[in-house]
């Protein structure tokens, strides 16, 4: 059967008997990936450690009929233990990689990325998670084909600011085409919506807690409305504001 090799991201894994696992992974070239890791939940296994969630890994797998087959998979991003330890990147990161799992199947590099870099800054603690996972949330649909407008309006192209927002419209309207009762957004609550677009972190880690709260909010509801099913990760995720660092969530790079 023919081989091959690429860079992947573990999304999710399932059990399979009483030794295998089937792992759904992002590959950068490839797309999504199923394939089973035979014998991985032995204590022998030689990569066990290497295809567990959040993990980008060098991987190297032939082609089944329904599932391939892993034969070889090193790290090369080893992401997966320091979020763990941090319950708010851990529900993040859920959120993240279920996004990304339903956002993609045929290959994307930007995405795949994108989704490295989220991993990344999650486990460094680069900014608050809040902060990290809304950021790849409006990026990560950008690049579908989805990108919201916190400028001018969504419908007529009317120059802003304006403060009414609607997912269904793709973003802030106008006053003469806003629907009744549609929620007004905060001045600043647009600015880090903004800034969460386009990375500037220097807005967003300065944001207020209610500030992004509201953003927070705006962002759930684009999501699910172009998601159509809501992300099962959402209901368990923590909002809590943690200290950010310095460095930013660059869609590049991919190693640790």
């Amino acid at each position: 059967m023919p081989t091959y090799r690429d860079e992947a991201v573990v999304l999710r894994t399932h059990q399979l008997g009483e030794a295998d696992r089937i792992i759904t992974m992002l590959g950068k070239h490839r797309g999504k990936i199923r394939a089973v890791a035979k014998g991985v939940r032995r204590t022998s296994s030689r990569f066990g450690s290497h295809v567990e969630p959040f993990m980008v890994v060098d991987l190297q797998c032939y082609e089944g009929r329904s599932l391939d087959v892993i034969q070889q998979a090193e790290s090369l991003g080893t992401y997966g233990s320091a979020i763990a330890a941090d319950y708010a990147s851990f529900t993040a990161a859920n959120v993240i990689v279920e996004t990304a799992d339903r956002l993609t199947d045929e290959a994307s590099p930007q995405q795949y990325l994108l989704l490295v870099g989220a991993l990344r800054a999650l486990a460094r603690g680069d900014h608050g998670a809040s902060l990290i996972l809304d950021s790849y949330l409006l990026r990560a649909l950008s690049i579908a084909g989805w990108a919201p407008t916190f400028g001018d309006c969504a419908v007529t192209g009317a120059p802003g600011p304006h403060t009414a927002f609607v997912a269904q419209l793709g973003g802030v309207v106008a006053d003469a085409v806003a629907p009744p009762g549609v929620p007004r957004l905060k001045t600043e609550t647009i600015e880090l919506l903004g800034a969460l677009l386009t990375g500037d972190w220097a807005i967003a880690d300065a944001s207020g807690q209610s500030t992004r709260g509201q953003a927070s909010g705006v962002i759930a509801a684009y999501v699910q409305w172009h998601l159509e099913r809501g992300l099962k990760s959402l209901n368990h995720l923590d909002r809590s504001v943690t200290a950010p660092a310095a460095a930013g969530l660059a869609p590049t790079g991919t190693t640790a």
